[in-house]
């Protein structure tokens, strides 16, 4: 668990959730995580995965005017977002997807997802749902709009894993 700044010194490679991304950085600013953690992400000094709100943390740019002070993105892949693109809690779904390294379609969860609708330099999508990027790596940060961790199937895991 990371619950202050010093606990990310010990990391190799940190999993940002999937849940609500405006408490989730309203956590990261109030304890004084948010900081170190760009930091350590700028300069390639861990690997990140952000699922669903953790991909939009990870963004650099949101389609949705916020209130300043309300979300803090952290800017670490050059990729614009919008949430809730699938729609509300009600409209989650299942769909296998085909992501770039692995060798069978993957079980993506979405639940009130995002999508990524811009990508600059840098930053690859890796994973498409329709015509939606719902995947993109960034050096050694991974964004997935959906949420791997609630399948039996571990190969984006494992993917992750092999980016420390």
């Amino acid at each position: 668990m990371v619950k202050k700044p010093s606990d990310l010194l010990s990391l190799d490679g940190l999993i940002l959730p999937g849940g609500e991304s405006t408490t989730i950085s309203r956590f990261l600013k109030s304890t004084k995580i948010y900081e170190p953690l760009k930091n350590q992400i700028i300069n390639d000094d861990l690997a990140v995965m952000g699922t669903c709100a953790g991909l939009v943390l990870l963004a650099d740019a949101l389609d949705e005017h916020i209130i300043p002070g309300d979300l803090h993105i952290l800017h670490a892949m050059n990729m614009q977002v919008r949430r809730n693109a699938f729609g509300r809690q009600r409209e989650s779904f299942e769909h296998a997807v085909t992501i770039k390294g692995l060798s069978a379609p993957f079980p993506a969860v979405f639940i009130r997802a995002p999508i990524i609708t811009k990508v600059f330099d840098g930053c690859n999508p890796i994973g498409y749902f329709e015509k939606h990027i719902i995947a993109a790596q960034q050096n050694r940060c991974l964004a997935l709009s959906f949420h791997p961790e609630l399948t039996a199937d571990h190969r984006i895991h494992q993917q992750f894993l092999e980016m420390l």
